[in-house]
């Protein structure tokens, strides 16, 4: 599936009209197309516009999108990661089964929306959408157009150069001299000479699509209704206000004219009253200043007055009337669907999506999908829940370990098991304003730590482990856990929030033992970059691994990527690219490269490749125009601990990255490290992590 977001460049382009048109656009192209706004245009209770035109003009099945107030609350407290997650669960909402694109529409630009532009450009990464970008002719010229769509293409565009597939201009006036503008658009804008943002259509304007009918005039006047006569089928097409004798008007009396008088304007009621009689459907009459006209006038004109013609009167004089009706909101009333019908018809008429056919046709299988982070959190969970494990958590009365069990109870991502006295639990939880779910268990140490003394001394009896020995051990809950893992009671460990990466690790080195197949055991961190997820290895673990060694962290990094959906670019990072220099470092990153290829070739590996050669697409092409990875990398092998740990916590904090992990790779069982600095979402993110891998080692061992 396709996802194409439209975006618009600044307040009043025809966002709603310009998305559901090219929905029906496509769909005329017989692709199946969903709609969605992914977040509310204002705080109105009443269903969005857009939302309610897709259901009930386009017939398309869209969820309701997340209330305006809920998504600044979020944004207002750092929350916008846990926002995206909610964009991507109603994202899946709004495709179902078999649609071939998503068309996601925006927020509008408003005055009270600053955060919009951003908000807009996250959502399209994090959708891993392609934008088209929504425009207007309207008091703008070529020179300010340029500079709207230049600078909208910043926020779009991605660094690999991609994200952008066209523009729409509406409001074109109907007499526009085409190619002139297009002319001067390529001239003053190297965006649109080079081709990279194709113009899909041209919208011009229309003053039958504007046409409100008369009964919306009525609602918003708050008129009263001296006739109904077909208040909801005319439309007003233009306003007549009579400050002029009959005879130097009377060809304004026209099919769609609303003719707005005074009631004591005789001569302007009997000459509306003869237009209608005559066969000249107008709009209505509206009477100003809260007159009639006189009793024998109104005898006289009974006919027309008490017909199909609208008839309505309002307490404000011509010209407030008049200012009133100028000021009218130009939004499509939701029980208007004929005129918006009409108006997607009239884009969709308008709308060239030859540009966007390839792209959209392209098999799933040549376009490689990039994960954004939001979609890898969402799955995360997602596949967490659908495992349903049973995770202990050594740590149990920590703090943020607490807060984070009680998550991942009440969410379902995973059934936590506590080591620590319940008292204490509770009186921990309490502190921090929350009460304990029933579903989170919680065991103390003290009752269950006795019997797993002679488990864990037959799993040790080689190494001479005696009872008191293992008994002493056993005071350390990472122990215990551990040894719950080991004997399958507890499908996956996760410690490291108070406890060094020896404490979690050298427990399950030797109680859990390497996977069948593993020389080692490594780590990975998923680093959830803005625009996609990458994979670095060994950051945790390893201080200085060999070639071979190197080359197993390569391999398992590889497949740990690939088990969670990530596309696998394996770059092996170095102080220099290819040939260009020389040494021990660099010969064992050549070296693991080569033993990485032979043994597994399916992976797509290079190196030795410096990060940004890695990294960068243009610094990439540059140093290594032959490499497959480089640019283009995304799972980095770092050639010792230093350099690994150094560079995650770096681009962690210098850039805002979220880091999830560390995972632990190579164990027969999921044991998973926490940094001392988690706070409660890495914990829950961890945990999540862990119950995935428990799956996947039954997978293996089945």
């Amino acid at each position: 599936m396709k996802t194409i977001f439209l975006a618009p460049t600044r307040n009043g382009v025809g966002l709603t009209s310009t998305a559901l048109g090219l929905a029906r656009a496509l769909e005329r192209q017989g692709l199946r197309v969903a709609f969605l706004k992914p977040i509310a245009q204002t705080h109105e209770r009443a269903v969005d516009d857009s939302v309610h035109f897709a259901r009930t003009v386009a017939h398309l099945n869209t969820p309701d999108p997340i209330p305006l107030h809920v998504a600044e609350e979020k944004l207002s407290h750092d929350g916008e990661e846990d926002l995206m997650e909610g964009v991507i669960a109603v994202s899946k909402q709004a495709a179902g089964e078999g649609v071939d694109v998503l068309v996601v529409e925006g927020l509008a630009l408003t005055e009270r929306n600053p955060y919009a532009t951003a908000l807009n450009a996250s959502l399209s990464r994090n959708l891993e959408a392609d934008t088209v970008l929504v425009s207007s002719l309207a008091q703008s010229g070529p020179g300010e157009l340029v500079d709207e769509l230049e600078i909208a293409a910043q926020h779009y565009r991605r660094s690999d150069g991609s994200g952008l597939v066209g523009y729409v201009l509406n409001f074109a006036p109907q007499h526009l001299d085409f190619s002139g503008l297009m002319a001067e658009l390529r001239t003053r804008s190297p965006l649109l000479a080079g081709g990279e943002l194709p113009l899909l259509g041209l919208v011009s304007l229309s003053p039958e699509l504007k046409a409100v009918r008369t009964q919306d005039i009525a609602r918003y006047l708050d008129a009263e209704v001296i006739n109904e006569g077909e208040l909801g089928e005319r439309r007003v097409l233009t306003t007549v206000i009579t400050a002029r004798t009959v005879p130097n008007m009377a060809n304004l009396f026209t099919s769609g004219a609303l003719v707005v008088t005074p009631g004591d304007r005789e001569d302007v009621v009997m000459a509306a009253s003869l237009s209608h009689m005559s066969g000249t459907p107008l709009a209505g009459l509206l009477y100003t200043s809260g007159s009639l006209p006189e009793p024998s006038i109104e005898r006289l004109c009974r006919a027309a007055l008490t017909s199909t013609l609208p008839v309505l009167r309002v307490p404000t004089n011509s010209f407030e009337t008049a200012t009133l009706l100028s000021r009218m909101d130009s939004r499509v009333p939701h029980d208007d669907t004929a005129r918006m019908d009409r108006m997607l018809d009239f884009i969709a008429d308008r709308l060239d999506i030859v540009p966007l056919g390839a792209r959209l046709r392209r098999p799933t299988s040549e376009a490689e999908r990039r994960m954004p982070p939001s979609a890898f959190r969402y799955e995360l969970i997602q596949k967490a829940r659908a495992a349903n494990k049973r995770i202990v958590l050594p740590e149990g009365d920590e703090p943020r370990t607490v807060k984070a069990a009680i998550r991942c109870t009440e969410k379902g991502i995973a059934r936590c098991v506590l080591l620590a006295k319940p008292e204490r639990v509770k009186q921990v939880a309490e502190g921090q304003g929350l009460s304990l779910p029933d579903g989170l268990e919680i065991l103390d140490p003290d009752e269950i730590r006795s019997s797993y003394v002679a488990p864990m001394v037959e799993l040790r009896r080689s190494k001479g482990l005696t009872e008191p020995q293992a008994l002493a051990q056993l005071e350390d809950t990472v122990v215990i856990g551990t040894m719950m893992l080991a004997l399958g009671e507890v499908d996956g460990l996760v410690s490291g929030a108070i406890h060094t990466t020896a404490n979690t690790v050298r427990p399950a080195l030797q109680l859990i033992k390497t996977a069948p197949g593993a020389s080692l055991v490594s780590s990975i961190f998923f680093m959830l970059m803005p625009e996609q997820v990458l994979v670095y290895g060994d950051a945790a673990i390893n201080p200085n691994p060999n070639a071979e060694e190197l080359a197993d962290i390569a391999i398992q990094s590889a497949d740990s990527a690939r088990a969670f959906g990530l596309p696998v670019r394996v770059a092996m990072i170095s102080y220099s690219t290819g040939e260009s220099g020389s040494g021990e470092d660099v010969d064992k990153v050549k070296e693991a490269t080569r033993l990485v290829r032979e043994r597994r070739p399916d992976i797509v590996v290079d190196g030795p490749l410096q990060y940004d050669a890695a990294s960068v697409l243009s610094v990439g092409r540059q140093k290594a125009p032959d490499s497959p990875v480089a640019g283009r990398a995304t799972v980095f092998i770092f050639p010792d601990l230093n350099t690994g740990n150094t560079t995650y916590k770096a681009v962690q904090r210098s850039a805002g990255v979220v880091a999830v992990g560390p995972m632990l790779q190579g164990l027969r069982k999921p044991v998973n490290d926490l940094s001392r600095g988690a706070l409660v979402d890495d914990i829950v993110y961890t945990v999540a992590l862990t119950a995935i891998q428990a799956t996947q080692v039954e997978e293996q061992t089945q």
